[in-house]
């Protein structure tokens, strides 16, 4: 399979491509903002079937036409795309700045919207684009101080994900999201210092790269809660 994980260079994204590659079957294009990073991930892969891109998806519409034209000089069709780049600043509302706000949209949002239109032509039947959410953007959870701005940034994804699984149907693309909980990332424990979460990357990850192989067997256009507790 041909596939593209956006927002690979550490966290739940590297563990994510991690296991992915260990399927030599399996060809992966990993991006990223920490080029360094993105080197050791690659190196680490022993079945050297893992290239990157350094990118910075908040910044994608400014550099399009080079991310388009080193995509498709890489792959001439994309299986499956995971979703997971993402930007979290904790702040009370009233006290984030409008950059801090925008950053976080064009981050969980407006980039990884942009990056599902660049690569849709290069999907046919049979393709999964899964999108990583949070817990904090599924309707009805438990809400944290905060974190306003990044939960709906997350919600905003997971509404996306059910309006294109419609669009993309009549092409046979299917479009999931997967909502997580409490995962130790350095980006959970930035949000809730000192708390212990459940799971692990590589834990969450493994989950992750099933379900972007097989879950598109069983769903399509779901925003799918994975936590087992709160935060």
């Amino acid at each position: 399979m041909n596939i593209i994980v956006n927002g690979g260079s550490n966290g739940i994204g590297r563990e994510v491509v991690l296991q992915l590659a260990t399927d030599k079957n399996n060809q992966i294009l990993v991006t990223g903002r920490n080029e360094a990073r993105l080197k050791e991930l690659q190196m680490e892969c022993l079945n050297e079937n893992v290239t990157y891109i350094k990118l910075d998806i908040s910044q994608l519409n400014r550099e399009i036409e080079t991310v388009r034209d080193q995509i498709y000089n890489r792959f001439s069709r994309v299986d499956i795309l995971i979703n997971v780049a993402g930007f979290l600043v904790v702040a009370d509302f009233m006290n984030l700045s409008d950059h801090d706000s925008r950053n976080i949209m064009e981050t969980n949002f407006f980039g990884p919207a942009a990056f599902i239109k660049l690569l849709v032509p290069l999907m046919s039947a049979g393709s999964h684009i899964v999108n990583i959410s949070s817990m904090g953007g599924y309707q009805g959870s438990s809400k944290y101080r905060g974190l306003s701005v990044y939960s709906a940034s997350k919600a905003a994804l997971s509404c996306l994900s059910e309006c294109l699984a419609v669009e993309f149907s009549e092409s046979g693309i299917s479009v999931n999201c997967l909502a997580l909980g409490s995962v130790q990332t350095e980006m959970f424990e930035s949000a809730f210092p000192g708390y212990e979460a459940p799971l692990t990357a590589n834990e969450i990850a493994g989950f992750i790269s099933y379900f972007a192989v097989n879950g598109n067997k069983f769903f399509n256009g779901k925003v799918l809660p994975v936590a087992v507790k709160n935060p």
